[in-house]
């Protein structure tokens, strides 16, 4: 059995809050049997609009229940709780945004056809039971961005959360029962990395989408390739922010500085990373944006092993010549907002995710250059464009090697929105129509006469 262990440590002072007991290898069966009959009886042959009013019921119950929801989250992962409270509300308005439009998403479309008689029809029909392996930092969010459309389309659901969300996972567990979703429908299981495996083995599972690191992606995608699933996967990133220009350079600064550390003081897969600055406005930009970056209050990172290991590549780069601007020094899981500047394009550090309050700023001479420079990544989540010159914004978002470009704002997401990246920073989609899509069986149904 694998080391995994479910236990809730509050990272603002190190102190275990409570343990839960890892699933056994029959109550994890027992759970795949359960998904698996639940889809037979009732995701297969259901009704959209019966689903759909179960996810308002699901929304409604995140509302309901918010403050309650966002303590635990805050005692889990550190995230202060009015930060906790958005993410739930975010999470509450996706699952009534595919209550409203599973319906439409999932209607038959009509073929048009360029030769002979008859019709063909395309049909979206569930696949089956599905594993969700979710990751710290969105303990609601992320788990909607997965069960909300793919339940919506009649698929069942396994959610094997992170170890340090036990809480959050049986919160959302009861969400789903208490909305009336059929046993089985959802389904919560405290697994371990092995466990992860049979599951995904298992010939009644078809499909896996996990959010979380590259590592895992890697491990998850070799294992479900073996067994020829579908998989989706939303990993890394180490986003670009360019500055090219701006009319405003307090609101530019301020916009840069929430791309980096809004999100869980930086631990956010689209977070902006890097930050590649013309020339131009490079020294007036430095300078306001380490003032607003170094004056930014502190909050513990999700726990003292992220902060180490935050700590470590911070004192690399600096090893290799880049400049550092801090509050302070690390305590516990306490990590100082910070700059690094200096760093070569295609050291190391620029290659790295950096996952916390730590920006990189570099300097470039020109468009060209900055798109260089953004591109010099392994990943490509996001990115956010800053030009006061409308077809600059467009040639730049064209070049941009990611799955999503924000020009002039940051986090400009919605549900209504698909979400995800390119190269090492996953494949397929979430939110919006293309999210619904990524697993269910496209059916063509022709008849010639």
């Amino acid at each position: 059995m694998s080391d995994v262990h479910y236990a809730v440590v509050d990272p603002s002072s190190g102190e275990l809050v409570s343990e839960y007991t890892t699933h056994t290898d029959e109550e994890i069966s027992q759970a795949i049997t359960s998904a698996d009959q639940a889809f037979r009886s009732w995701g297969r042959h259901g009704a959209v609009e019966d689903r759909a009013e179960l996810l308002r019921k699901v929304a409604a119950l995140h509302v309901e229940r918010r403050d309650e929801f966002a303590a635990i989250i805050n005692r889990e992962m550190g995230k202060p709780v009015e930060m906790a409270l958005f993410e739930i509300d975010f999470s509450a308005s996706i699952y009534a945004y595919y209550a409203d439009h599973a319906a439409t998403f999932l209607a038959e479309q009509e073929l048009p056809l360029l030769y002979g008689e008859g019709s063909a029809v395309l049909r979206r029909e569930p696949l089956g039971v599905l594993l969700g392996i979710m990751p710290w930092n969105f303990p609601a969010y992320q788990v909607a961005r997965f069960a909300a459309p793919h339940l919506a389309a009649g698929n069942t659901v396994l959610l094997k959360h992170a170890p340090q969300c036990p809480e959050s996972a049986a919160l959302l567990e009861g969400i789903f029962r208490d909305a009336g979703f059929p046993e089985g429908a959802y389904v919560n299981v405290y697994a371990t990395n092995e466990q992860v495996e049979t599951i995904i083995a298992d010939r009644r599972v078809q499909g896996v989408s996990l959010t979380g690191s590259e590592r895992a992606g890697s491990a998850v995608a070799e294992i479900a390739g073996r067994h020829v699933k579908k998989v989706v996967l939303e990993l890394g990133g180490s986003d670009p922010v360019i500055v090219l220009s701006t009319d405003d350079m307090d609101a530019t600064v301020e916009d840069a500085a929430q791309a980096r550390i809004a999100a869980n003081a930086g631990q956010a897969c689209n977070a902006g990373k890097r930050v590649i600055v013309h020339e131009s406005i490079y020294d007036e930009f430095v300078q306001k944006f380490t003032e607003r970056m170094v004056g930014a209050p502190a909050v513990p990172l999700s726990s003292e092993g992220a902060a180490v290991r935050l700590e470590q590549q911070v004192q690399d780069a600096i090893a290799d010549g880049a400049q550092l601007a801090a509050s302070g020094e690390r305590v516990g899981a306490w990590y100082p907002t910070s700059v690094l500047t200096g760093i070569a394009a295609g050291e190391k550090a620029s290659q790295e995710e950096l996952f916390g309050p730590v920006a990189m700023v570099f300097k470039v001479g020109s468009e060209e250059e900055a798109i260089t420079v953004a591109n010099d990544t392994p990943y490509g989540l996001g990115s956010y464009v800053f030009t006061t010159d409308p077809e600059q914004a467009r040639r730049v978002a064209e070049q941009i090697d990611a799955g999503m470009v924000i020009i002039n704002g940051v986090y400009a997401t919605g549900a209504e929105l698909p979400f995800g990246g390119v190269k090492r920073s996953g494949y397929g989609r979430e939110l919006g129509s293309l999210g619904i899509d990524e697993f269910v069986n496209k059916k063509l149904i022709r008849t010639v006469r």
